[in-house]
């Protein structure tokens, strides 16, 4: 099993299967959601981290069915899959809060010098 620290489309596409099975397209519409437009994934970029995803534990695929002659597979998230996300989401949470809180004493002591 992958173990954090992820990269960020790893994480957001683990992130956008936490609600429920998707489609890649689903996906990709998602992760581009999650990321505020910052993240872009192409269908090939897509489909080769599924694979990696799939091969590591973390997704699985679910089901397929045809759409308008297309073969649609959808994808859902594993228990090791929300276990590892859940473990990156805590470790970002942890950074973030650690930065937050030495950006605010920082903040606190330029105030003090400026204001002696």
């Amino acid at each position: 099993m992958t173990t954090t620290p992820l990269q960020e489309p790893t994480f957001l596409i683990l992130t956008a299967l936490a609600d429920g099975p998707l489609h890649g397209y689903g996906v990709i519409q998602e992760v581009a959601s999650l990321s505020a437009g910052r993240v872009t994934l192409r269908p090939g970029t897509l489909y080769g981290a599924l694979d990696r995803l799939v091969e590591q534990g973390l997704a699985a695929a679910e089901r397929e069915e045809v759409v308008d002659g297309r073969l649609r597979r959808y994808y859902r998230l594993t228990d090791d899959g929300a276990s590892v996300l859940d473990a990156e989401a805590r470790r970002l949470t942890n950074n973030a809060e650690a930065a937050v809180t030495r950006l605010r004493r920082r903040s606190r002591q330029r105030t003090r010098l400026a204001n002696p």
